[in-house]
């Protein structure tokens, strides 16, 4: 059977000047795991017996970003899922999109991350090492720019 885990994609909007696009004002958070090889990845984790996928995602990002479903706005027609081998075996991610509510919010990491980094696409895409990960960012931040 696939390993299934579930996670939020976060992104905060910065106040930019009217002049800027939207797009260039749009940060993604990235937590660094402090276990194997210390890669960066959204908040997700794997589902918990009687839990569905949606509250598995808001669970992990409570856990290990600090951050609770109310100060997050949940971005309605985007879910993804993710799938590949882990250790030879299949898993499935699944995400969400979720919008700070207020960019200033302070993340509390859990001990399985060592750090976090707010970016802009460009950088989200060069810390996350994994070729889908990077794909379904810029597909976020199109998705994010097209609602416009």
């Amino acid at each position: 059977m696939a390993v299934r885990a579930c996670g939020l994609i976060i992104y905060r909007r910065l106040q930019s000047p009217p002049s800027a696009k939207v797009a260039d004002g749009i940060e993604y958070l990235l937590l660094q795991t402090s276990y194997g090889t210390h890669h960066w990845t959204p908040p997700k984790g794997h589902v918990d017996p009687g839990e569905d996928d949606l509250q598995t995602a808001l669970r992990e990002t409570q856990e290990e970003a600090g951050l609770q479903a109310s100060q997050l706005t949940l971005i309605e027609g985007y879910k993804k899922e993710l799938h590949y081998p882990v250790r030879g075996k299949p898993k499935t991610v699944v995400y969400w999109l979720a919008e700070m509510k207020d960019c200033n919010t302070e993340i509390k990491l859990s001990e399985e991350h060592q750090a976090f980094q707010w970016l802009k696409l460009e950088d989200a895409c060069k810390l996350a090492e994994y070729e889908d990960m990077q794909a379904t960012l810029k597909e976020v931040h199109q998705f994010l720019c097209s609602k416009e």
